[in-house]
């Protein structure tokens, strides 16, 4: 199949599951997919285990060979779901609780990393399961960021408070690409293990290749730092460059179509040019829809410029997220499970709450000291962490390592417990403290 049959299946599937959960189910729009999604492979999945001669499931997973999940959202989709989630966020509550969000999207995570890590080990042993301290390592780096992409569908739902949500957005939108920072070097860790013949590592956003191997000495703690803050502290500085000058050009016209192609090449040009300077492409698409959202909308565009804006980017984002979470549905044809790995899974579910629970609870702690929060803000935190789409494309992306299927069908399980479960009863958690 080329692209636009790719394309033409996925959006024809989306718009029909899209009608029938609108139509019938009524469930928020992530949830809706995802669950008629599921619901839609298992039946696949059980007339080819009734009739295994018409090989549904075969036919299908070779379709499902031209799409590739990690480069469709990583390399493609996450550059316009976060621009367009960064662009209706208000700077203002991000700015005043600043402290918060960067604390939670840099201590939380690095927290949450290795505890996942260490509980993950326990129960990957406890169950007989074979896996290094380096790959739960790497499980704990691509589990522990909530996904901006649910985190925001659901918040467009919930009318939580705006500090409360400021905080829940902030963190999402930022601990995504510090999380792909993180998973890229461990990952080049783990190759450089494996030996030298390991090739150059292109996860997400950056490109390890002299560290994990080509005859250089392996990536250490101090290359690991620099790693970090090349590809953060280059995300910021592109964002705001390329930022900038899109709101320089839109700032001397008034004309919305010209407005409106200047955002989208902002988007495809400055993600194009992260990868090719090895900088964070999804941190540079935060602190650019942040700055035309903000400062944009106020001084550059009229109130007409501001409305198409607007709708055009809600449109790309709405499109965008039913393809994704119907793919996420689908991609459990693509998971290998047995019972062991099953059980793994279902056990990684609490165990990767708990490290949420306690990633949030030392940052908010530390803060506490000198201020006030929210009645139950760590609860709803930990709850309103939502698991996504990049988890799995990071798991998708993991190069051929013995632990890749457990890594993977653990991570899909606790991606779906936590859009279908948590998005769906986050709502009664906000009513017991607001």
């Amino acid at each position: 199949m080329n692209l636009f049959d790719i394309a033409a299946i996925l959006l024809t599937l989306a718009a029909l599951f899209g009608y029938v959960n609108h139509r019938y189910l009524k469930l928020d729009s992530a949830v809706g997919l995802l669950a008629i999604s599921l619901v839609s492979s298992v039946g696949v999945m059980l007339v080819d285990w009734v009739a295994p001669g018409l090989g549904l499931v075969a036919t299908i997973r070779d379709y499902m060979v031209n799409i590739d999940f990690n480069e469709a959202l990583m390399h493609g989709m996450l550059a316009f779901l976060l621009f367009a989630g960064a662009l209706h966020a208000d700077l203002d509550y991000f700015v005043k609780r600043k402290a918060t969000i960067a604390l939670l999207a840099t201590v939380g995570l690095l927290i949450s990393t290795v505890l996942v890590a260490l509980l993950s080990k326990g129960i990957f042993t406890l169950l007989g399961l074979e896996a290094s301290w380096l790959a739960c390592l790497v499980f704990g780096a691509l589990i522990s960021p909530t996904d901006p992409i649910s985190v925001m569908a659901t918040l467009k739902t919930l009318h939580a408070p705006k500090e409360l949500e400021a905080k829940i957005a902030g963190e999402s939108l930022f601990n995504d690409g510090v999380a792909v920072v993180v998973f890229t070097g461990l990952v080049a860790l783990l190759q450089a293990q494996v030996g030298p013949a390991a090739e150059v590592v292109q996860h997400g956003t950056a490109v390890v290749g002299e560290a994990a191997g080509h005859g250089h000495a392996p990536l250490g703690v101090a290359g690991l730092l620099l790693l970090f803050v090349r590809e953060v502290g280059g995300g910021v500085v592109l964002g705001l460059t390329a930022g900038y000058l899109a709101y320089r050009a839109m700032l001397s016209i008034d004309d919305y179509k010209v407005e409106v192609m200047i955002t989208l090449a902002l988007v495809m040009g400055g993600y194009f040019l992260a990868f090719q300077l090895h900088v964070s492409g999804p941190i540079a698409m935060v602190v650019a829809g942040l700055l035309i959202g903000n400062r944009g909308r106020s001084f550059a565009m009229s109130e007409e410029v501001a409305d198409y804006v607007e709708k055009f980017w809600e449109l790309i984002d709405e499109m965008l997220n039913a393809v994704l979470f119907l793919l996420i549905g689908i991609e459990v044809l693509a998971v290998v499970f047995d019972l062991q790995v099953a059980a793994a899974g279902l056990l990684m579910i609490p165990a990767v709450l708990l490290a949420r629970l306690i990633s949030v609870s030392v940052p908010i702690g530390l803060l506490r000291i000198r201020r006030k929060f929210l009645p139950g803000v760590v609860r709803i935190l930990t709850w309103a962490g939502l698991r996504g789409g990049i988890s799995v494309a990071l798991a998708l992306s993991l190069p051929p390592m013995p632990e890749k299927q457990l890594i993977l069908a653990c991570t899909y399980l606790v991606v779906v417990f936590s859009i279908l479960v948590q998005g769906m009863t986050i709502r009664r958690v906000l009513r017991q403290f607001i």
